[in-house]
């Protein structure tokens, strides 16, 4: 993989035999080659509908599960499972990493009311049916070896929806909690007022705001003093899997982005409240933010496409406009808004303003790594996977238990009461 051609920002160069980019002492030099509409937007939220009837009734608010991709430990799904006893909803728990299905189990029968399916999911796990274009060497390269297995946990969590039987399901990261910090998890009513929405929209979710769900490069936008808003995120995400077509979550950061970008785009994602993500540190390792390059910019420059396309127009056409010509003038006005955030914040002693500097280093280098053509290659590998998954997935057929379910994909389950067979 190449750098774009073309010339950089005024005032940018590249150390000789050095990887990292030497950012400009004043942000008065920066230029954004390209058309000036061309540009990454501070915060998308034109392309959120609004929340329909919000004041019915919760007869038919009621979910069929709760889907956990778990990786952080047993007890990080404390929360979980508390609300599945309140609301009397099955609980998932696609479990890897620091988190093992027998313990989740465990905690779940000193839980009372709650219900629990807690499944293994092994490292290097796959399946026929789950995409495979858009994990090919060249984008799992552009994102730096990433490793994260969230999209296949929420894709397995889709599967089993379907082969369940289930209508709406809410996807709960296992680092979520309250918006106003009383304890952790999501609150019932909040959790209704989403499943009400799932009457009559397919996706309707949560913002995280405090912690706010945003990639290092974001984080350092508004540590830079520069506007940063937060849209819907998977992290608290419900979807109604009923008989229609579903999308996926492709193995890329802002896979969330990628799965509901349809109904961004038409505006039919709606947000019924927010929830707040437990703080991390995103400057700790500049490998992050290098890691979340290719997505990020894949995820912001087809979302700043959106926002200048009109609401009506169908996405087909509207991703024939993301071509690699418009990914050259993206990819330019990305790199000088990486440059001007470092400018700004170079201009603060303090240490958090040195490390997010440190990591804005980390993602220009890996920009300068990303061509256009790879960008519009991703895009085409994408819309073929989604096609065969679309496919896929509507001539699956419920199949009545947990144990043909977990069954069909290979996998093996823990309940409270003990293993569940497949075999």
């Amino acid at each position: 993989m190449t750098a774009p051609a073309g010339r950089e920002p005024a005032g940018v160069s590249r150390a000789a035999g050095g990887p990292a980019l030497e950012l400009v002492a004043d942000a008065r030099q920066v230029l954004a080659p390209g058309p000036s509409s061309v540009r990454q937007q501070p915060s998308h939220a034109v392309l959120l509908g609004g929340a329909r009837d919000p004041g019915r009734r919760p007869e038919t608010a009621t979910l069929d599960a709760i889907v956990v991709p778990a990786a952080r430990g047993a007890a990080s799904l404390r929360s979980a499972l508390d609300l599945s006893a309140r609301l009397g909803v099955q609980l998932v728990a696609l479990c890897s990493r620091r988190t093992r299905a027998f313990e989740v189990a465990e905690l779940a029968s000193r839980t009372p009311g709650a219900r629990v399916l807690a499944i293994d999911v092994p490292a290097h796990y796959t399946h026929a049916i789950l995409p495979g274009r858009t994990a090919a060497s060249p984008f799992t390269e552009a994102s730096v070896g990433r490793t994260s297995d969230l999209s296949l946990k929420r894709n397995l969590g889709l599967l089993l929806a379907r082969l369940h039987g289930w209508g709406k399901i809410l996807f709960l990261d296992d680092d979520i909690a309250t918006p106003r910090g009383a304890g952790p998890g999501l609150d019932a009513a909040t959790v209704q007022r989403l499943g009400r929405e799932l009457d009559s929209r397919q996706v309707a979710g949560l913002v995280c705001r405090s912690f706010p769900d945003n990639s290092v490069v974001c984080h350092a936008r508004r540590l830079a003093g520069l506007p940063q808003d937060n849209f819907v995120t998977g992290g608290a995400l419900g979807v109604n899997c009923s008989d229609q077509p579903l999308p996926f979550f492709p193995d890329i950061y802002n896979e969330d982005w990628f799965f509901f970008s349809r109904h961004a785009a038409s505006r039919e994602l709606s947000q019924v409240g927010e929830a707040r993500q437990t703080p991390y540190d995103p400057y700790e390792n500049p490998l992050r933010a290098r890691q979340e390059e290719f997505g990020d910019l894949l995820a912001e420059g087809l979302y700043a496409l959106f926002d200048r396309q009109p609401t009506e127009m169908p996405f087909d056409e509207r991703l024939r406009g993301a071509t690699a010509g418009y990914w050259e003038h993206f990819i330019a006005a990305r790199r000088a808004d990486l440059t001007r955030t470092a400018v700004l914040l170079r201009r603060r002693p303090d240490r958090p303003a040195r490390r997010a500097v440190r990591s804005l280093r980390a993602a220009t280098d890996q920009l300068d790594r990303i061509g256009p053509q790879l960008c519009a290659d991703f895009l085409t590998a994408w819309q073929a996977d989604l096609a065969d998954w679309e496919r896929a997935t509507l001539r699956l057929n419920g199949l009545g238990t947990s144990r043909a379910a977990v069954g069909y994909l290979g996998l093996s389950a823990v309940e409270p009461t003990g293993l569940l067979e497949v075999g």
